[in-house]
């Protein structure tokens, strides 16, 4: 659409723009937070900043380093820093993820960097539909991929 744009200014012909019907945002629903994700943090594929569980409504998260060690992925891929960056909003550990929807898949990809390199392939730990998850988040973790309708948790200290 873009070039079509470009070539109608440059030749002055008229170009028409047709809207298609609304797309649904990757923004859990209002109605998704509940009592089971109270205080656990979201990110949106498509959110500028993250978002907070709070009274069972997501609020929005003013904190420039959006910190946790709940994270509830709302079905797409979900992207967090590591500590290999600056400003992890995840650490390393054991982490448990629980499927919120039953037909749900739980699946982390993480990639993990060395003196700025990335060490190899990704790792890719995924549960069975309607299965929880125990991995472990790796400790030069770059980023981490989460993705199904799924509450992350970090497990101990």
């Amino acid at each position: 659409m873009l070039v079509a744009a470009a070539t109608a200014l440059l030749t002055g012909s008229a170009v028409v723009v047709l809207n298609g019907p609304a797309v649904a945002t990757a923004a859990p629903d209002a109605a998704a937070c509940s009592d089971v994700t109270d205080g656990a943090l979201t990110w949106p594929v498509a959110a500028a900043a993250p978002q907070r569980c709070t009274a069972g409504r997501w609020q929005p998260v003013t904190d420039p380093y959006p910190f946790s060690d709940r994270w509830v992925s709302p079905g797409p891929s979900m992207a967090l820093r590591g500590g290999a960056r600056p400003n992890p909003a995840i650490e390393p550990g054991t982490w448990t993820a629980t499927p919120l929807d039953p037909a749900a898949r739980c699946r982390a990809e993480q990639v993990s960097v060395t003196y700025g390199k990335v060490d190899g392939p990704p790792r890719v730990d995924e549960s069975a539909p309607g299965r929880p998850l125990t991995f472990d988040v790796i400790p030069r973790l770059f980023e981490i991929d989460m993705s199904g309708t799924c509450l992350w948790q970090k497990v101990g200290d």
